[in-house]
């Protein structure tokens, strides 16, 4: 009897694996960092390579930790970045070019003139998206217009798109299997949300030929099985989502009205909203949470950018900490802010913005701004951009939301939690295992291969670590988010100004 499951969890910044029991706890993990390329203002690549050279070997350490043999896997689940979009030849697997991130505005302009042209109440219609460079759609034609004949080469079968997990499944199964799940689907600009299958016309719009996209499946059921050479004998691959929803699965946010924060490299708001996709009226985005069977989970999402990477910049850029770790410290040397207010509009702003050409600002600086105050600014902004995306969320579902789940590399820092909690005026809930982007991919596999009997059973793993109430007055509360708002306001079309 199989003891385990591997998670696999791409992500943004560095790839992960960990391990799960039978009871959802971690038996052993590995983390790899790889490197990012920037190679203009607003522009984010990555090395398909790197991507997957990190996420092999993080896998191969993680069983070598857990003592683990792949005959004691039941099945490996798979969640990843979404949106960022790598083409690949076909025949060899090898990338044509680096990955287009999704936090890379590299298509801001073919999103301008699709706009221009009135094609946005189409798109938001059958994909529950807005026409933004955030999605995969627009950064296959960006690639298509700045490499010559790779349009012809993909016209003609030779070459595949796919997001991170279709490219990762492809390579574990050896190029036998060209998948994708409905719902890293439904964040391309492609799919048809209602029908969850390729669109033709959006297709022709954006001019992506059918033949090179892949088959959209299920997100738990038998994908196919990796080849022997990378974990010593063939593991199914069985469990798959993008990874904000993958998380809303790990924090079994399985209930109408249920929903979670992720505070990761951005940070991402969705709440279940059932069987029935829901229209946002205050631009946030509808899109599938997961499929089951022919059961299939709606979403709203709220997208913020950057959250977490906020403190990498504090790290990387500035040079004010040397561990991402040190933020909390740094940020106790000072009691508050000190009216310092940071946007990090790095690449522009997300729900409910949508702003691609917005940049980063700080604003309130004066001559006692300390360190700790722009430390303390860059961790209430993951909190103030939050509850920017919940104020849209409750208009568009229509009720209050009296507990926030959470999850993320970030939410280890109580300040920040509490904060959001504060700001929010609403309870917020940290589980004890706060790794639910790979519970999530890790349960979806084990529905898949009867490792786990039901979503029931799956319920009954979540256990709370620690709640944080809000303690901040209501004048308080808001005098500071109006603070923010104006701040948001001197960020925003501030490239544009310059062109």
């Amino acid at each position: 009897m199989a003891k385990y499951i591997l998670a696999l969890d791409q992500g943004t910044t560095s790839s992960r694996a960990i391990l799960f029991d039978h009871n959802g706890r971690i038996v052993a993990g590995a983390q790899r960092e790889f490197p990012q390329i920037l190679p203009a203002p607003g522009l984010v690549e990555h090395d398909p390579e790197a991507i997957w050279d990190s996420q092999l070997v993080v896998a191969q350490e993680a069983l070598a930790k857990g003592q683990v043999k792949s005959d004691d896997l039941a099945a490996i689940g798979v969640a990843n970045q979404r949106e960022s979009t790598i083409l690949w030849d076909r025949l060899t697997g090898r990338p044509v070019a680096h990955a287009v991130v999704w936090q890379s505005r590299a298509s801001a302009a073919i999103c301008d003139r699709m706009k221009a042209d009135g094609l946005e109440p189409l798109f938001r219609e059958k994909t529950g998206l807005l026409l933004d460079a955030y999605f995969s759609g627009t950064k296959i034609k960006y690639l298509f217009d700045t490499h010559p004949g790779l349009r012809e080469r993909a016209a003609a079968g030779e070459i595949l798109f796919g997001t991170v997990d279709s490219f990762l499944i492809w390579r574990l199964t050896g190029g036998r299997r060209h998948v994708t799940d409905v719902s890293n689907a439904s964040r391309t600009l492609l799919l048809n949300i209602h029908t969850r299958q390729w669109d033709d016309e959006l297709l022709r719009l954006l001019d992506v030929p059918r033949a090179m996209l892949p088959e959209v499946c299920s997100s738990s059921e038998i994908y196919g099985e990796t080849e022997a050479k990378w974990f010593g004998t063939p593991v199914p691959v069985a469990g798959l989502a993008g990874d904000q929803q993958a998380a809303l699965f790990g924090q079994t946010c399985f209930a109408l009205g249920s929903a979670k924060n992720t505070y990761g490299t951005g940070c991402f708001l969705l709440m279940n909203t059932g069987a029935t996709p829901k229209q946002s009226k205050n631009r946030l985005l509808t899109t599938i949470g997961w499929q089951i069977g022919n059961d299939v989970t709606y979403c709203l999402e709220g997208s913020v950018f950057i959250g977490g990477a906020v403190v990498q910049w504090l790290r990387d850029g500035l040079g004010l900490i040397r561990q991402s770790e040190d933020i909390e410290a740094l940020a106790a040397t000072v009691p508050d802010s000190g009216g310092v207010v940071l946007v990090p509009a790095f690449v522009g702003l997300g729900a409910p913005y949508w702003d691609p050409f917005a940049r980063g600002t700080i604003c309130g600086i004066t001559r006692g701004t300390a360190a700790g105050h722009i430390a303390r600014a860059a961790i209430e902004s993951m909190a103030f951009q939050s509850r920017d995306l919940l104020e849209a969320m409750q208009k568009d579902a229509g009720v209050p939301l009296g507990v926030l789940k959470v999850d993320g590399g970030a939410a280890v820092n109580n300040p920040l939690l509490q904060f959001q909690a504060d700001i929010l005026g609403a309870a917020v809930q940290r589980p004890e295992i706060c790794e639910t982007t790979a519970l999530g991919a890790a349960y979806l596999a084990g529905l898949a291969v009867g490792f786990w009997a039901d979503q029931d059973e799956l319920a009954r793993h979540w256990s709370l670590d620690r709640e944080f109430k809000p303690a901040m007055s209501a004048a308080e509360k808001d005098r500071r988010y109006g603070r923010w708002q104006r701040a948001v306001q001197r960020s925003l079309a501030w490239e544009k100004e310059e062109l």
